[in-house]
């Protein structure tokens, strides 16, 4: 005769972090609203963007080549930034944060979570961008460093957006997320150096926009994808923007 001994406990932190992941996956993948930003922008910026010809600015060379890695760093911002902010402020509001505050999933853990779903998100949309910037003329350079650069810096650049994004969701009002999420993501792909890079803009605020994380990740882009190597000042800035949004979402996520 067998005899059960009830085991009570959390699982494994490793395994919390894999389900909640896959969960946040399915979530984002079933949410059209987040599909279009994560999405359907990118394409119409990059798709936009090469027919707009004189009307935008993007200087010398290829058009496809500087609008590309750009488009790219949208794609990152759209999903770790917008996409994140806006449904962790919803579920906030609507509870499903607090019921997971009691959970054994820790804080550090749902941030792995969503950041973990993040990544496989996007990497279905680099995936799409890069077969239909092929396709129209794409002719990325660098070799094995540009990819390696390019993985490093879509990390980087996850982790600063993502912690921030975590930071406003777990502070600010469902609604007061909502706004600030889509006008941040305005104003950032205007004038945060995403689309234009940042030798287009005036002198002065050159500076400003290359500490930015959005002008810090797509001019590193930029920069790995067209041969000229791995920007460490890039790898640097988005460094200690994802250091500081965590330090930030730490102290002050609520979960309810």
């Amino acid at each position: 005769m067998t005899t059960f001994t009830p085991a009570p406990g959390a699982a494994p932190l490793t395994r919390m972090i894999r389900t909640q992941a896959v969960m946040e996956t399915r979530l984002l993948l079933r949410n059209g609203e987040q599909l279009v930003i994560a999405l359907v922008i990118p394409l119409l910026v990059l798709v936009g963007g090469l027919e707009s010809g004189e009307l935008v600015d993007l200087g010398s060379g290829r058009r496809v080549d500087i609008l590309t890695p750009g488009v790219l760093a949208l794609a990152v911002m759209s999903s770790a930034f917008t996409s994140i902010a806006i449904a962790t402020g919803f579920e906030r509001r609507y509870g499903v944060l607090k019921r997971l505050g009691a959970s054994p999933l820790p804080r550090a853990g749902l941030v792995a979570g969503k950041t973990g779903a993040v990544l496989i998100v996007e990497s279905l949309q680099i995936a799409v961008l890069s077969v239909t910037a092929l396709s129209l003329g794409w002719d990325p350079e660098g070799g094995l460093v540009a990819v390696v650069a390019s993985v490093l810096l879509v990390i980087l650049g996850t982790a600063a957006f993502g912690s921030l994004a975590l930071a406003m969701a777990g502070t600010l009002r469902a609604e007061a997320t909502l706004a600030a999420a889509n006008l941040i993501y305005v104003l950032l792909l205007v004038c945060g150096g995403v689309v234009v890079p940042l030798d287009r803009y005036p002198d002065a605020v050159q500076p400003l926009i290359e500490l930015l994380p959005s002008g810090a990740l797509a001019e590193g882009l930029r920069e790995a994808l067209t041969g000229q190597g791995v920007s460490w000042l890039a790898v640097l800035v988005l460094t200690v923007w994802a250091a500081a949004g965590a330090a930030l979402t730490s102290r002050t996520f609520r979960w309810e």
